[in-house]
């Protein structure tokens, strides 16, 4: 499957400034901050995988959110000095989007493409770099059936009916990920498609590997019988075809801790006695009118529609950028304008004939991004210097460029 175009980042190699040796990230399997940079081998790149979405919708704001965050991440890690190289995958069959075909009309797969490329192109325009490899649920099936057969052989995969699950038992550090209660986890689960109470399963938490054909939904002939592929062990043939296991970052919104990228580490470090990746980073919710975005609620603003509605794009990741990645808050429209007013002071201050000059403002922004994302305080320091006298002719663009290169907005239209 085939992703956007990324935008060209300008270089930052200038000789003045330095960047940041590290980056310190929240990670969630640890609970601490952690250098995820720390003990990388030079020889190879920054692997990293986040999860995509399940196209039966357009991409909200909270999607949005995550995918920034991440393109964070990526640009740090370059500007680093270091090749990183990105896997995302898209769930292009699953019940949520079947579902939503039925209710719209349109045939399964139509639909898919249809969001998809809507979602590239929200993607291209707030100027988030593509990953390496974007690749669909169904494109992986060949893959997910080999490493289900493989769980067969090691006795820790069963039927249930026509239907094979996951034995959770067969990892020995299950719920290492997660850290939650068995009581929060099987609450999660059933909030999160799973099935804790079906008859016939070993462990209410055992995850579904591969789903047999129901009715007239789409399947497909394998060693596993007519079906298709469950949603964790997806994302685990993807990654591990990929990146390797044992990669180094795992990233997604709060709400995959549990149970997905819990799942997709113990399936994987039971096939591999790997651990899946080294790190996982996790982005907070975005609310509207009071709770999460959510497709189901249907509380949910769109980077379409206010793309559509003529707002900047470079505004709307402006807008992102002005929380937290790993917060919990409510989009409101003043967001969007606040950001709006921002964009244009900036870009009026590095168009000045004479500015401050940069190499502080590139420390600086350096400096609080490689601190857990820190958008906050690089923004207040790019406020600080548009306020600020001074006589370098070149400080304008050399600001410029450093907010394209680590913050992903260009300011030249």
């Amino acid at each position: 499957m085939r992703g956007w175009i990324s935008p060209d980042v300008p270089s930052l190699v200038d000789g003045v400034t330095e960047p940041a040796t590290g980056l310190q990230l929240h990670d969630t399997a640890s609970g601490t901050l952690t250098d995820v940079l720390s003990g990388l081998d030079a020889t190879r790149p920054f692997r990293m995988y986040v999860c995509g979405i399940t196209p039966y919708d357009a991409a909200h704001l909270g999607h949005a959110s995550t995918y920034v965050a991440f393109d964070l991440v990526q640009r740090i890690v370059r500007d680093s000095g270091h090749a990183v190289r990105y896997v995302q995958n898209v769930t292009d069959v699953d019940d949520p989007l079947l579902e939503r075909a039925i209710m719209t009309g349109d045939h399964w797969s139509d639909l898919a493409e249809r969001e998809i490329e809507r979602f590239r192109i929200d993607m291209q325009a707030l100027r988030v770099l593509a990953p390496d490899e974007y690749v669909g649920a169904v494109e992986s099936i060949p893959d997910v059936v080999q490493l289900v057969e493989q769980l067969k052989g090691l006795g820790v995969a069963y039927q249930v009916d026509d239907d094979w699950y996951f034995d959770i038992t067969a990892d020995p550090k299950f719920g290492d990920v997660a850290r939650m209660s068995d009581t929060d986890m099987i609450g999660f689960f059933g909030e999160r498609g799973g099935d804790p109470d079906r008859p016939g399963k070993r462990n209410r938490l055992d995850p579904l590997l591969w789903m047999a054909q129901k009715g007239d939904d789409p399947s497909w002939e394998s060693l596993l019988g007519r079906g298709r592929p469950g949603w964790h062990i997806e994302c685990v043939a993807i990654a591990n075809a990929g990146l390797d296991p044992h990669f180094d970052l795992q990233g997604g919104g709060s709400d995959l801790v549990f149970p997905h990228h819990q799942m997709c580490a113990s399936i994987s470090r039971t096939l591999t006695r790997l651990d899946f990746a080294r790190h996982y980073a996790h982005t907070g919710m975005v609310a509207l009118d009071g709770e999460k975005m959510s497709k189901s609620k249907g509380n949910l603003e769109f980077v379409s529609r206010l793309r559509a509605q003529g707002h900047d794009p470079m505004a709307i990741r402006l807008a992102l950028l002005s929380q937290h990645y790993r917060s919990n808050w409510e989009w409101t429209p003043e967001h969007l304008v606040t950001a709006t007013e921002r964009l244009a002071r900036w870009s009026a201050a590095v168009a000045r004939p004479a500015t401050p000059d940069s190499v502080h403002l590139v420390s600086a922004m350096r400096s609080a991004l490689a601190q857990d994302l820190d958008t906050a305080s690089a923004v207040a320091a790019i406020d600080e210097w548009c306020v600020t006298d001074g006589d370098s002719p070149e400080g304008g663009a050399m600001a410029a460029r450093a907010i394209d290169a680590l913050l992903g907005i260009s300011l030249y239209g």
